[in-house]
């Protein structure tokens, strides 16, 4: 046995620790760093929140806070784990001076105080501008998908919805009529005039499921509406809405297949990393937000980016002139919409035809399958379109479009010269006898300047920082927190838990920068000692 190392000390000793619990934390420790930031903090408001007076005294919310972000930053969500930690684990028995909240008080806690949390995540991203961590030259926005808190088998269709309804009708008029003829000999069930009776508990349930029903068959109903607006058959993919979280939406998951899921949305500063804003939205239009990011930025930081980085989906006309009127270089990449020189319709002069041998290299439009808006040139000064035959289209009509919640007015110009065309089963659906047409919206000039840009190689160069800047942020919360699925319900409890993840995430940085800095400092008194 004198082999093997002996027991540094006896389980029935007397004294757990060797003097103090502080002592156990080494002085370097980042949950020292965390508590020291926290402190920091304002916690007025939160203060504000609570009674003041009544019940037991309560436990601060700068310390519950602490447990919850600091549970985030070893991968712990679950609040009866973080009960558990808050008793048992020296770093969380430190954190917590002793306090012993149980899973209830850290669970409403968490959920509580979204307005307030808000101006946490921005406290702490004031502290790192201020320290230099922060710059605002470049800024990635992006979003991902984070599996809502209901199974993927639990969703409904509206011909779910309706087969349900008509079940829970039947089964609400038979009670309903049970119970009266039961009550005939006694009290009856509807009170007479003047008198104001509940339901019954067994009919008052069946109530709040037909009424739950009712409230999804409309949702339904709006999401049907939105996927007809985008071109999708309702019959062939009907819309799906989840029983559990209603709010959130079915849409393929990052690892495969389809689930409900929300969409977090983060933008990160390109100097370190540090997180600059946070939201969360239930659909994937995360170029709705484009805009929407770039004033909450200004909002946190009191400063405006100087430019934003966000993949191809985002560079809409919209967003390209709200960000150009608010002086934001945006870089995001975009197909030239219109051809140029390279391109296999380009000519010098449009009237005439792109030669034969260029055909085959003339692009396909991948949903219509027939030739791509860009094989049209246009003429500014005739405001006319010139198809790849050298043939006019001239504008015919004004027609009235939705793009990002903006109307828009789209000019359609129409060909009157298909007839005899060599490329007319190419370029003409067989459904279509006036001839082709291609429309044209306030915002094309603009897309086409900016696609042209995108095509310098400061552009390109600068731009090929952005994945870097806008998904390793997702990835750390993802692998690193082990966040992959929300704990809440409901969009904006699940941005109350977004913005603590996201607060966890700018609180680790923060206090990996501080610990580099005081370990070079010590360095440096070091060296200046020897």
């Amino acid at each position: 046995m004198s082999y093997f190392a002996k027991a540094p000390m006896a389980r029935e000793q007397m004294v757990l620790f060797p003097t103090r619990l502080a002592d156990v934390i080494p002085e370097d420790h980042p949950v020292r760093i965390l508590a020291e930031l926290l402190g920091l903090m304002d916690w007025s408001e939160w203060e504000q929140r609570y009674h003041g007076s009544r019940g037991q005294p309560p436990i601060h919310p700068q310390v519950l806070a602490g447990i919850v972000l600091y549970g985030i930053m070893q991968r712990v969500r679950s609040s009866r784990v973080l009960e558990y930690l808050a008793g048992h684990n020296m770093d969380f028995l430190w954190l917590a001076e002793g306090h012993r909240p149980d899973y209830s008080t850290i669970c409403n806690f968490r959920t509580k105080f979204g307005p307030e949390l808000r101006g946490l995540f921005r406290k702490v991203v004031r502290i790192a501008q201020a320290a230099g961590l922060i710059q605002l030259i470049e800024v990635g926005f992006d979003g991902t998908r984070v599996r809502a808190n209901n199974s993927r088998h639990e969703t409904l269709t509206a011909e779910k919805i309706e087969k349900h309804l008509e079940a829970l009708e039947t089964e609400f008029s038979q009670r309903l009529e049970d119970m009266q003829q039961a009550d005939q000999q006694e009290q009856p069930l509807w009170p007479s005039e003047g008198e104001s009776l509940p339901l019954p508990p067994e009919l008052a349930k069946l109530d709040q499921r037909r009424a739950r029903l009712k409230s999804a068959q409309q949702q339904i109903e709006q999401m049907e509406q939105q996927r007809r607006s985008e071109g999708k058959d309702p019959q062939r993919k009907p819309a799906q809405i989840p029983t559990t979280d209603p709010d959130s939406r079915v849409n393929p998951n990052k690892e495969g297949g389809y689930a409900p899921n929300y969409t977090p949305l983060a933008a990160a500063d390109g100097h370190k990393g540090f997180l600059v804003d946070v939201d969360v939205i239930a659909g994937t239009d995360e170029q709705s937000q484009t805009v929407a990011v770039v004033e909450r930025i200004e909002e946190t930081t009191g400063e405006k980016p100087e430019s934003l980085m966000a993949d191809g989906l985002h560079a809409t006309g919209l967003n390209i002139v709200e960000l150009q009127q608010r002086d934001v270089e945006f870089l995001s990449p975009l197909k030239l919409p219109e051809a140029a020189p390279g391109h296999a319709a380009w000519r010098e002069d449009p009237r005439q035809p792109v030669p034969e041998e260029n055909w085959p290299q003339l692009p396909i439009n991948p949903q219509s399958k027939r030739l791509d808006k860009s094989c049209f040139l246009y003429d500014a000064e005739q405001d006319v379109y010139y198809c790849p035959m050298g043939k006019p289209l001239e504008f015919r009509e004004n027609k009235s479009d939705h793009r990002q919640g903006e109307k828009i007015v789209m000019r359609v110009f129409q060909c009157a010269s298909c007839a005899g065309c060599p490329l007319i089963e190419k370029c003409v659906s067989s459904k279509n006898a006036g001839g082709r047409t291609v429309s044209r919206d306030p915002y094309a000039a603009d897309r086409q300047a900016h696609a042209q840009k995108m095509t310098t190689e400061s552009a390109k160069k600068r731009y090929s920082r952005r994945m870097w800047i806008s998904e390793t942020p997702f990835a750390v919360i993802k692998q690193a927190f082990g966040v992959r699925q929300f704990l809440l319900r409901g969009t904006e409890k699940v941005l109350t838990e977004w913005l603590w993840i996201g607060t966890a995430f700018n609180l680790r940085k923060l206090i990996s920068e501080i610990q580099r800095l005081r370990a070079d400092f010590e360095l440096h008194l070091t060296a200046e000692a020897v």
